[in-house]
């Protein structure tokens, strides 16, 4: 964590702006904290956050958030594969009018292994949420501090804040940044991860996309099925109308699924439209205009 430290004030002190550093103790027990208390007694800008246990990276982010008193934060690994001095070139992306710059990892220094599954999970997570970057996971990003303020994280969102913020109507970007072999601690990423990250994609995905409006999802899977039902339905009336006998055809019971189960997809649509409408009525005028709102020229 020294190292660490000692690199950011490499790349941050030449720039001449205060920064303070807030160190996220996820619950370790190698003796990271007392390191990091060490480091917090030497050094007058840095912060620590230990955490009870280790609650994943999503909670350890939203702690250090929470936690950060500046305009501009920056997050970065604690396993010092990123490299502390491209802070500078995230932070002057930020003042070409972005809100959060995102690292791009082009020339990643990890095993095969890794490298892979993420370029198959970042371009299905670009195709589905429809922000496409290059490396959604990358630990090293530059926000405003309006960008990550009261975002919710949990599980593994962390890795779709760049998709939460673009859903928000935040600019977001990204720059290739230098990456270096592991040299610190151990990787403790597997399929498994891939797999929840997946999912949440979907949660964020809908959030993002649906949430104002779910009857345009639950109620077009619901008309697209109901449809198909009664184009069967109607098919075999016909055939049943010729004298063709129809009660033993599987088809008319899958007739019948399709018709029913549409039905329940356009009633679960109203039901979240009505309960949407509720929220937004118990939001204020001003808390929607900060939310939406990005600046007012008068």
């Amino acid at each position: 964590m020294a190292l660490l430290h000692d690199e950011l004030a490499a790349a941050l002190d030449p720039l001449g702006r205060p920064w303070e550093a807030v160190f996220v103790d996820d619950g370790s027990g190698d003796g990271t904290f007392g390191a990091l208390t060490r480091l917090h007694a030497a050094h007058e800008n840095v912060r620590v956050v230990r955490l009870r246990r280790n609650f994943g990276k999503a909670a350890a982010l939203d702690a250090g958030f929470a936690e950060a008193s500046g305009e501009v934060i920056v997050t970065i690994d604690g396993d010092l594969q990123d490299d502390p001095a491209e802070i500078p070139r995230l932070l002057a992306k930020l003042d070409e009018g972005y809100d959060l710059v995102s690292g791009w990892k082009a020339k990643r220094r990890d095993p095969i292994t890794r490298r892979v599954p993420s370029k198959l999970f970042n371009g299905v997570a670009g195709r589905v949420s429809g922000l496409r970057l290059h490396d959604m996971n990358c630990g090293l990003k530059a926000y405003r501090a309006d960008v990550v303020r009261g975002m919710q994280l949990y599980g593994e969102l962390h890795r779709y804040i760049p998709v939460l913020a673009h859903y928000r109507g935040y600019r977001v970007t990204e720059i290739p940044v230098n990456h270096r072999p592991r040299e610190h601690g151990r990787s403790r990423y597997g399929v498994e991860r891939y797999v929840r990250g997946f999912l949440d994609l979907l949660t964020v995905t809908f959030m993002g996309r649906y949430r104002h409006r779910p009857l345009h999802l639950f109620g077009g899977v619901g008309l697209l099925t109901s449809v198909l039902g009664v184009a069967i339905l109607v098919y075999l009336t016909v055939l049943k109308l010729a004298g063709q006998a129809i009660g033993h055809r599987p088809l008319l019971t899958l007739g019948v699924l399709l018709v029913v189960v549409g039905i329940q997809f356009l009633s679960l649509g109203l039901l979240s439209e009505l309960l949407t409408s509720q929220h937004e009525e118990r939001v204020s005028s001003a808390d929607r205009k900060e939310r939406l709102v990005d600046e007012v020229l008068r």
